[in-house]
């Protein structure tokens, strides 16, 4: 049995770190078999102590459970998010969400996370008016292919999977990137750069 005791979110990222090494150390991860999970019921909020406020722990638009709307009065720590991840052999290989799709929900979730009235419609004021005519429920789910054929391939970092890969600058040195923009790109493009 292992323990490790702590702030709740720090001891469970070393607890789920901890569980991988003695999982390798102990023979019981076996990387030629799959066991796929579909990760459920995560926390829709997160509290910043530093900052005093609350943090959408996905983004913003995510919605809440249905069932656990209430508790936006109540109890904001216990409001799960309708959301999923699904990981192979202990890595997230995607992750999506039901997006908010009703205007007084959205609202709510802003000032939530403090927003006023008006930094939100000047940010999102389109899909705030986009929500007077109706949205169906709609969600999705996105896949990092990279980590898909890492664990297939058998390794242990999608470095070598990456199909535009970074050096420890940022730089993609494959395409020089980033770099200077000529001015014939942003002449075309009407952009316009200004010395400070």
């Amino acid at each position: 049995m292992l323990i490790l005791s702590g702030e709740c979110a720090k001891a469970r990222k070393q607890l789920n770190e901890l569980r991988l090494e003695m999982g390798t150390r102990l023979g019981l991860r076996d990387p030629n078999v799959f066991s796929t999970l579909w990760v459920l019921d995560f926390p829709l909020l997160e509290y910043g102590e530093e900052e005093q406020r609350w943090f959408a722990m996905h983004h913003p638009f995510t919605s809440p459970k249905p069932e656990d709307i209430p508790l936006l009065d109540t109890d904001l720590g216990s409001v799960r998010a309708n959301a999923y991840d699904l990981v192979i052999n202990g890595t997230e290989v995607g992750g999506g969400s039901i997006r908010i799709f009703n205007r007084d929900l959205q609202a709510r979730m802003f000032s939530i996370l403090g927003f006023s009235d008006e930094e939100a419609k000047a940010q999102f004021g389109f899909l705030m008016d986009a929500f007077e005519f109706g949205a169906p429920p709609h969600g999705g789910i996105a896949f990092g292919f990279d980590r898909l054929c890492s664990l297939f391939g058998g390794a242990d970092s999608i470095r070598d999977f990456i199909a535009f890969p970074k050096n420890n600058s940022g730089r993609d040195v494959m395409i020089d990137s980033p770099s200077v923009i000529s001015q014939a790109q942003l002449n075309e493009l009407k952009i316009a750069t200004v010395a400070k």
